[in-house]
């Protein structure tokens, strides 16, 4: 892998922008690609590096577009005759540079960890950045007594939210909060994790004791909304007692939302449908995606996408033979 592209991944990943990371894995002459060839392919489409042809380009990125999306790694192909190597596993799409070599490439997306805001130092607390490190997220402990001593697994430990301004910016990655305070400045724990608007907002108490937090905090100002989306006693009925074992249940339930809510991204609206809708390069075969496409011609009131320049130009020659073997298709 060239330096310039592992510097660019280090710099892309310190500042917490998501990017896929693509690696030739296979080629079939005579591909101008070679087996270790890599991209980094950024959300806007952003392509750095080589991975073959320019004609293998937009199937790429809108791959690793769609990686971005869902998390998932994927392993694809571009080949001539996309059946002669489909298998399970596979996404196989037509190869349409001249070349007319084959191609496997694996796509990894790289996302922003997930950031755990853990108030309090009660044991319950120091679970959490136990348990929060292990799953691989940026831990970050937050209390007046907060001594580095107490959280040997947080990224971060913090006796005041006002020393860490950027954590107030818009997140890049997801957010959760968790306080754990158990009876000590509960209030004052809830208005800054509110403050700093994360994706789950768990307090670990009693319902009884939430109640009287809950009617607190309204007098105080904050809004009911807000309090409706907090998560308590938080975490999912297991029957937890130890500290460890609440801490387990209130990152399963992170788990559960985070799952549930990906999974209905997948259920499009037909809004979204229209923006992710796709056509077929009429030249080569080719799919792409309709919204942004840089290369379209209209023919009998009907407008057509094509995958590049060359192909949209080789149309407006002689639109008629190809609408008429598309016809014929």
């Amino acid at each position: 892998m060239r330096a310039d592209l592992l510097q660019m991944a280090a710099d892309l990943a310190r500042q917490e922008v998501p990017f896929v990371l693509a690696v030739v894995v296979r080629r079939l002459p005579a591909s101008s690609s070679q087996a270790g060839d890599t991209a980094l392919i950024t959300a806007t489409g952003a392509f750095h590096g080589f991975l073959g042809g320019s004609c293998t380009q937009p199937t790429v990125v809108r791959e690793a577009q769609r990686a971005l999306a869902d998390g998932e790694p994927r392993l694809i192909a571009l080949a001539p005759d996309p059946e002669e190597i489909r298998r399970a596993g596979l996404s196989v799409f037509p190869m349409t540079c001249n070349s007319g070599g084959t191609v496997e490439i694996y796509l990894e997306p790289v996302l922003p960890a997930p950031r755990l805001l853990v108030f309090g130092i009660s044991p319950t607390a120091r679970a959490l950045a136990k348990l929060g490190k292990a799953m691989g997220w940026s831990v970050i402990a937050v209390d007046p007594a907060a001594e580095p001593e107490l959280f040997p697994d947080a990224d971060q430990v913090l006796t005041d939210l006002g020393r860490a301004p950027r954590l107030y910016a818009p997140a890049k990655g997801p957010r959760f909060a968790v306080v754990a305070t158990l009876g000590d400045h509960d209030e004052e724990a809830i208005r800054d994790a509110l403050a700093l608007a994360p994706n789950y907002l768990g307090v670990v108490a009693s319902r009884k004791r939430f109640a009287q937090i809950r009617e607190t905090l309204l007098a105080g100002g904050v809004k009911e909304p807000a309090l409706a989306a907090i998560h308590s006693p938080a975490g999912l009925n297991l029957g937890a007692a130890r500290p460890e074992e609440i801490a387990l249940s209130v990152l399963a339930e992170i788990v559960e939302l985070q799952r549930s809510g990906v999974q209905a991204a997948e259920a499009t609206s037909p809004a979204e449908t229209a923006e992710t809708a796709e056509a077929v390069d009429p030249i080569c075969g080719m799919t792409v995606t309709i919204a942004g496409a840089r290369h379209t011609a209209e023919h009998a009131g009907i407008t057509y996408y094509f995958c590049c320049g060359g192909c949209r130009e080789r149309f407006l020659a002689a639109p008629q033979s190809y609408v008429s073997q598309e016809g014929a298709a």
